[in-house]
């Protein structure tokens, strides 16, 4: 059994270093945002009275993303362990899911990179108006070979309003606000490890690879 937890600041790569994390140990990662769409799509239950808030631009309450986890962990894929990818946000949500059937998290994994690095990692990200975030760009680390144009399609880029420095920064400061309780909680439960997340993909990787075989 092997129950992760990913948590790192906008822009740390969470969602790219989940993907080496469920090929070396063949499970499954969970993102609160896909369930949050599959229900929609699906037009469950769950995801009509989550609808109802996403319509008005209400954030979602945990009492509804916590039903859609707790049915999602229940299913036959997840015997074996998940990957929670940047989930749970908040102390509440935590605590609700060590309750939950399947529930027990073996080690949550945070990435730890500056503020700055957040801030050039993100404001940097250039997004294709045609095929949105299928054609991400950088003006460091991924220069188009036009500048503001997509190399895939011809269409022009465009840096997003919420990869904006302001917007960042907000994002950021809310990360902080909203995680730093939920790290101290897991950092009593005695299952907390830090990586550092600068450096190449590989490097961070193995160093999550470390933190968890440890």
């Amino acid at each position: 059994m092997a129950k992760f937890v990913l948590i790192g600041p906008p822009g740390a790569g969470k969602g790219t270093q989940a993907k080496h994390l469920v090929a070396r140990y063949q499970i499954p990662q969970i993102s609160t945002g896909n369930l949050l769409r599959e229900h929609k799509k699906a037009q469950t239950a769950l995801g009509k009275q989550a609808q109802e808030y996403m319509d008005k631009g209400a954030l979602v309450p945990d009492a509804l993303v916590l039903g859609m986890v707790e049915e999602e962990i229940s299913k036959p894929q997840y015997k074996k362990g998940f990957i929670f990818d940047g989930f749970p946000r908040t102390v509440a949500q935590a605590e609700a899911v060590a309750k939950m059937n399947n529930g027990s998290i073996d080690r949550v994994l945070a990435i730890d990179i500056t503020d700055e690095e957040v801030v050039r990692r993100i404001s940097g990200r250039r997004t294709c108006t045609q095929n949105g975030a299928a054609h991400v760009f950088h003006v460091e680390f991924n220069r188009p070979k036009q500048e503001g144009v997509c190399d895939l399609c011809g269409s022009a880029l465009e840096q997003r309003a919420d990869d904006k420095k302001e917007s960042v920064l907000i994002r950021q400061a809310a990360y902080h606000a909203q995680t730093a309780p939920v790290l101290s909680y897991y950092e009593a439960q005695g299952n907390l490890r830090r990586v550092d997340g600068m450096g190449t993909e590989a490097q961070i990787s193995d160093r999550l690879i470390a933190a968890i075989d440890g």
